[in-house]
């Protein structure tokens, strides 16, 4: 399958991860954050993250599935063991791409039900055009228009993680795949 053009370089994602992980550090200086990677589409940009952070950070991990293919469908949350509770912690979701929100709001009401004092959202990706569901992403990395993306960690159908940059494709061209 062909893949687009490249909207987002490897480069620009290098450069990006420490400004944001620098930001979040002077945010949380006074506090103990659980950094949590939305997975499985967030592992490449939370361990990046996580290597720029400039303090100890405890971190955990939740599946969330809310695609099919280039489709947004039912939205299901598994939270993965971790050795940390979360009461009374501030808890930073590490995600790869918001659009709609659904999945983020959906998981900050679990994570708060789990007893987090406070829930802010990372993302690498924002694309605020498709929102649907209120919520503020208090850290992004870059906005993009509203295609479908592949790449550090964003995948189709399990497909193209591994790529370093993030690139656009067509659904014509997927369907026709």
């Amino acid at each position: 399958m062909p893949l687009g053009d490249i909207l987002i370089s490897e480069a620009e994602i290098a450069s990006e991860i420490p400004r944001l992980a620098g930001r979040i550090s002077e945010d949380y200086r006074d506090t103990d954050p659980l950094f949590v990677g939305v997975m499985d589409g967030a592992m490449c940009f939370l361990v990046d993250l996580i290597r720029a952070f400039p303090h100890s950070v405890d971190v955990a991990t939740a599946r969330v599935q809310s695609y099919s293919g280039t489709e947004p469908g039912k939205i299901t949350v598994e939270w993965l063991p971790t050795q940390q509770s979360l009461e009374g912690r501030h808890v930073l979701l590490v995600e790869d791409i918001v659009d709609t929100g659904a999945t983020l709001t959906a998981l900050s009401r679990h994570v708060i039900n789990l007893g987090a004092k406070s829930v802010n959202v990372c993302s690498l990706l924002d694309k605020p055009s498709k929102r649907t569901h209120v919520l503020e992403v208090a850290y992004v990395g870059f906005e993009i228009p509203d295609v479908f993306v592949v790449g550090c960690g964003l995948d189709y159908n399990g497909a193209y993680r591994n790529l370093r940059d993030v690139r656009a494709l067509e659904v014509g061209q997927l369907k026709e795949s």
